[in-house]
């Protein structure tokens, strides 16, 4: 038996609530010169959410697994997104750009047609924590030049809640009206860095169709009616819906909430290389050869 599905109305797409639709486990990996990283997308278990083709989680106080850094390499196609929680990491580029994204900063790199650089920890000891999200570039856009976004810590508003919620709005816009420094018209990212106190709850409106998840940094989560817990260390993929109602459990808890517009392209990729097809990766490993970039 068939059953046919009538549209929702516009009021309708308004209050949706989303709920978990997997929670997964990141992967123990090693990058660069011997980083150790929690990977979180980018595997086996899920190797994209569009258009989210990567997420990295660095979180260190061992020297040994960290000071090796990532020494120069290429990108093109996509964009980079550090953000640091604690330590610093030092950007340097063949282009001439240098800069260091220290505890609380933040660096959204455009690497459009092709740039070539290191990320190496500014520390020789200490804890290093942060992450590294990968954002796709729609195809008529990855020829683009390269560009950044930086924010230090005191560029990036915080949003103060009733009950002693802290939102760090890194991009996109909370229900309470604060918006973040990143300009990106492409996937239109919501990027959020939530603190909250034990039984607080944070709501956040999202476009109905994004792509989005929440990973738990300490403590744990609920949804708003949903019984599932997404625990320390876990991502939870949501479902479509035009709201998240994010609730803390009795320990509290810190969390990014991520989101963005799929951009429903083919995803052709290769080691720093996300593009539209094969020809078009093998042109960019032929130019990153013959210094091109």
């Amino acid at each position: 038996m068939s059953v046919e599905l009538t549209p929702l109305h516009a009021d309708e797409y308004q209050h949706v609530s989303r709920m978990w639709k997997t929670q997964i486990q990141g992967q123990a990996v090693s990058d660069g010169d011997g980083v150790k990283i929690n990977r979180l997308i980018g595997t086996q278990t899920l190797m994209m959410l569009d258009p989210f083709l990567l997420l990295d989680e660095f979180l260190s106080d061992q020297p040994q697994d960290y000071i090796g850094g990532f020494p120069s390499h290429p990108h093109r196609g996509f964009e980079t997104v550090t953000y640091m929680l604690a330590g610093k990491m030092r950007h340097k580029d063949n282009q001439g750009n240098e800069g260091v994204i220290s505890a609380g900063g933040v660096q959204w790199m455009t690497a459009g047609k092709g740039i070539i650089h290191s990320e190496m920890p500014e520390q020789q000891e200490g804890l290093l924590q942060g992450f590294q999200l990968w954002v796709n570039l729609p195809g008529v856009n990855k020829m683009c030049s390269p560009a950044y976004q930086e924010f230090i810590a005191s560029d990036i508003p915080i949003e103060q809640g009733q009950q002693g919620q802290m939102i760090k709005v890194i991009a996109g816009k909370t229900n309470s009206g604060t918006v973040g420094g990143v300009n990106n018209l492409w996937v239109k990212p919501t990027y959020l860095d939530i603190s909250l106190p034990a039984q607080t709850t944070f709501i956040q409106d999202l476009p109905y169709d994004d792509n989005s998840f929440i990973y738990v940094i300490a403590g744990d989560i609920q949804l708003v009616g949903s019984d599932a817990v997404l625990n320390q260390k876990a991502l939870g993929i949501l479902t479509k819906g035009s709201q998240v109602q994010i609730q803390a459990g009795e320990r509290g808890a810190k969390c990014l909430l991520i989101s963005g517009k799929p951009l429903n392209e083919t995803v052709e990729r290769s080691g720093p290389f996300v593009m539209n097809t094969q020809a078009q990766v093998m042109q960019a490993f032929s130019d990153y050869r013959q210094g091109r970039f």
